[in-house]
Parts: structure tokens; C-alpha cells; sequence
């Protein structure tokens, strides 16, 4: 079986275990305005564009700031964090190597914004992403389908012979939107299930050609 022309990375939650590093930004903020914040709320921000939580953030705490200083409040909580010690989730990195070594390019397709995707980049080898997509650099955030048609342009390969891996259903419905064959890898909420799009458990042990297999019923041709 062939193995897919690239891998479409998501980030948070699939790449790197930093959704804890968001829910405890999520709630020191809002409690500092003398607010409470709960983690249904962040549960509903789990792969949404920045902006999207940051307005959502607003409109459910006592804060006022404009939604550009939220998400600059967040992030510099996160990115600290994530320079202290980055929280790669099991599997990732050495999957990630292995299609390195397979000739099988990658890019990492994310809605956090370039500061932290490149605080993650630098702590993986030289070359690990072929390209980097983020929320601030696209006009449209998932579930739109803009990112990931975004990454496969910069790699120069057809979407359909892709394979992304995503870890929310927000995402993955880009992923989808884009017709990109979906691996979706649930972790800190419930994916539902989704045509183009199949689930693991989890990306440990998982090899080029696995992931191959794993997404052959949803590729064409």
C-alpha cells in the first residue's frame, strides 16, 4: 500500500498534550477578572481559531478586553509553559520521525497562532515540518477548510492524497471540508463520528504504513 504524499498535522492535543496548558490559561484569567470558568466552557474551545474562543471568552466572564489582547493573554501563559517542557503526546514524535525517514513530507496545520507553533517546531529536529500553517496567518479558521487546503498548496500535493490526523471534532470537520482522508485521535473531547474520517485510539506504535492502512477505505483511486 502507498504510503499518503503528506501528513497534515494538528497541534494541540494531537501533536503536543497543551490543552491543559489552555484550560488552565482559560481559567486564570477569567478568575483574575473575578469571574468563574469551568471546564465545559473550555471543552467548547477545544480546536476552535483563537478568535473564536477569545469572543466566547467575553462573552461568557466578566472581561472586557478586545479579543486580540485576549488571546495575547493566553498565549503567553501557554508558551511559557510549553518552553518549560513541551507535553508531546505518546507516539507523535516518533511517527513524525518516521515519515520523515519514509520521504513522506509533513506540515503542521494549527490554530494557535505562530508564536507558539514555532515554540513547539524548534524543540523537533531541523526539517520535522515541511510547513506550518497557523490561526493568525489565514483569513479563515477551522472547521473551514482554508488551513488545510493552505498546507497541501505549500507542499505542492492534491489534498485527497493526504492524510491529516486531528484530535477535535472542529478539526476534523476542516480536515473533512478540505478532502483531506481524516485520522481522528480523541483525547480531551469526544469526536462523533464522520464521513471521511476514521478513529484510533491513539498514534503510539502507529508506522507510515499503518497510518496508510488505517485511512485506505477513505481514499479513492
Amino acid at each position: 500500500m502507498s504510503l499518503p504524499a503528506a501528513v497534515l498535522w494538528d497541534m494541540d492535543g494531537t501533536l503536543v498534550d497543551t490543552e491543559p496548558y489552555w484550560i488552565a490559561a482559560e481559567h486564570a484569567i477569567v478568575e483574575e477578572h473575578g469571574g468563574t470558568w469551568n471546564d465545559e466552557f473550555a471543552h467548547q474551545l477545544v480546536g476552535n481559531d483563537l478568535m473564536v474562543s477569545a469572543e466566547f471568552i467575553r462573552a461568557n466572564s466578566p472581561i472586557d478586553w478586545e479579543p486580540e489582547r485576549i488571546v495575547d493573554e493566553l498565549l503567553v501563559r501557554v508558551v511559557a509553559q510549553v518552553r518549560e517542557h513541551v507535553p508531546w503526546r505518546p507516539g507523535a514524535r516518533e511517527l513524525l520521525a518516521a515519515l520523515g525517514d519514509a520521504g513522506v513530507p509533513s506540515a503542521l496545520v494549527t490554530m494557535s497562532w505562530r508564536v507558539l507553533a514555532d515554540a513547539v517546531v524548534e524543540a523537533l529536529p531541523d526539517g520535522a515540518f515541511a510547513a506550518v500553517v497557523t490561526g493568525d496567518e489565514v483569513s479563515h479558521g477551522k472547521p473551514h477548510p482554508e488551513p488545510y487546503e493552505a498546507a497541501a498548496r505549500m507542499l505542492g500535493v492534491d489534498p485527497a492524497r493526504c492524510v491529516a490526523i486531528e484530535d477535535s471534532p472542529t478539526g476534523v470537520r476542516s480536515a473533512v471540508a478540505a478532502g483531506v482522508p481524516t485520522l481522528a485521535v480523541p483525547h480531551v473531547v469526544p469526536v462523533p463520528e464522520t464521513a471521511g474520517a476514521v478513529q484510533v485510539s491513539g498514534l503510539d506504535g502507529m508506522t507510515p504504513q499503518g497510518l496508510a492502512e488505517a485511512v485506505a477505505s477513505l481514499v479513492v483511486g
